[in-house]
């Protein structure tokens, strides 16, 4: 069936990408990946996050007060009034900075400040002293809320050790790797699932699992049925196993222990086996023991996913394996049949299997992952037509019309269809931090120089 499957809807998938997926009246643009070319490219986004993008957040989000960065930036960049600590905006700010410190030398210094500054609330604040584990969120002055509660969940502190890795791979600091350490050790002890694989989402502040049934596992809070997350207590979601394997590949980098090894081919092949379908999508929620629970398609997390399979095969000295390579490139196919805006360039936000999207708004991150994505599958597929490439090169012009902010700087957080922003939105929130179109920006220009220097 899964042979039939594919033979039939391949097919369909490549037809409707053709060169109409790439090309418009529109008339996007189209040019050559020549070395001259990529490297103008690639000094034209490195510059866009540079000299743009980067100095909006640094060191503007650094909080002298409370520590860590401020999470809140009105659509003029001045700061908004909650200053709430959550977990995975402080791990991605961390994050940034890290990656910045290791990018561009000249600005190590200042960049390792901050990354030392965003590690030391992540280990001292967020970082529960007397259970272990990251909570969710705090105030700014350290403590429990009632709008996040004291639970833990498997998203949040698999960014928590995503921003720890970086910030031991930037600065070698012995505590840095020991945070690192200690979260694996807790989501180890704590959410791994032993008998199903892959991880546990939502538990109490102690480390019991939320929603299961049985004298071992915890029930929600009165009247809450969805976590943090928004998925429904004992169920797993692609969302947090994609970025568990985010996190597990940046473990296994600075830490090859045999078991983090074990636990990253476990989740590596439950996301590219499980959670990845034919023709190119992924179920979003699933229970215990996997099976999908039927939901829409997000066309950003399947580019992302795509990058993110590749990165962990990579880390795991295998960036041929077939079926990794394969999975990958569906995704991206299948958001490009979907998913994509022919004429103006664009992912939209959400739509289905074998449906035109039916939200069509355009997301700052799915954006950047695009942009991410699709110069990843012309590296590894270039295509007589080059259809990865003009696409790329399409998703670079829509950014830059429109998902660009021209007065204020900064991304929009999203834009209509036709590239319209609505007014007044903020340009950072504990779920807008500069880590999406950071990493993508910083990984397009360095990609780019490399296909410049391929013989």
């Amino acid at each position: 069936m899964r042979i039939l499957l594919r033979s039939l809807t391949r097919p369909l998938i490549a037809c409707l990408l053709g060169t109409a997926a790439v090309c418009s009246a529109a008339s996007p643009p189209s040019a050559l990946p020549t070395p001259d070319f990529c490297r103008s490219l690639a000094d034209e986004v490195e510059n866009h996050w540079r000299q743009e993008e980067l100095p909006k957040w640094f060191p503007r989000c650094i909080d002298q007060e409370h520590g860590g960065f401020y999470p809140h930036f009105r659509e003029d960049w001045s700061r908004g009034e909650v200053n709430d600590k959550t977990i995975v905006y402080q791990a991605r700010m961390t994050w940034v900075s890290a990656q910045v410190a290791l990018a561009y030398p000249e600005a190590r210094e200042e960049y390792l400040g901050y990354t030392r500054h965003g590690l030391k609330l992540l280990a001292d604040v967020l970082w529960d002293a007397e259970y272990g584990g990251f909570y969710w969120g705090l105030d700014e002055n350290g403590k429990t809320t009632a709008s996040f509660g004291d639970e833990k969940h498997a998203y949040g502190i698999s960014f928590g050790l995503y921003g720890a890795c970086a910030a031991y791979e930037a600065t070698r600091d012995a505590e840095a790797l020991d945070l690192a350490q200690r979260t694996f050790a807790w989501l180890e002890k704590h959410a791994h699932d032993s008998v199903h694989g892959g991880y546990y989402e939502a538990l109490t502040r102690s480390g019991r699992v939320i929603g299961g049934s049985g004298p071992d596992f915890a029930r929600p809070a009165p009247g809450r049925t969805t976590d943090q997350l928004g998925t429904l207590y004992g169920f797993k979601s692609m969302n947090s196993h994609i970025h568990l394997l985010e996190a597990l590949t940046s473990l296994y980098r600075i830490w090859p222990d045999a078991l983090v090894e074990a636990r990253l081919r476990e989740v590596w092949v439950l996301v590219r086996d499980k959670i990845a379908v034919e023709p190119g999508c992924l179920n979003l929620f699933f229970t215990p023991d996997w099976r999908a629970v039927p939901d829409h398609d997000s066309f950003g997390h399947d580019v992302e996913t795509a990058f993110l399979l590749i990165e962990a095969a990579e880390a795991l000295n295998q960036p041929e394996d077939a079926r990794t390579l394969d999975v990958a490139r569906s995704l991206v196919d299948h958001a490009l049949a979907w998913g994509w805006d022919r004429e103006r360039g664009g992912f939209y936000d959400k739509g289905a299997a074998f449906h035109a999207a039916w939200q069509r708004e355009k997301i700052w991150w799915t954006q950047a992952e695009g942009l991410n994505a699709l110069l990843l599958m012309h590296e590894r597929f270039p295509t007589p037509d080059r259809r990865y490439f003009q696409a790329f090169l399409q998703q670079w012009d829509f950014i830059r019309k429109y998902q660009i902010d021209p007065r204020h700087g900064g991304w929009h957080e999203s834009v209509s269809e036709e590239g319209i922003a609505e007014p007044g939105k903020p340009k950072a929130t504990i779920w807008k931090a500069a880590y999406h179109n950071g990493r993508a920006l910083m990984t397009v220009a360095a990609r780019l120089r490399t296909l410049a220097a391929a013989p």
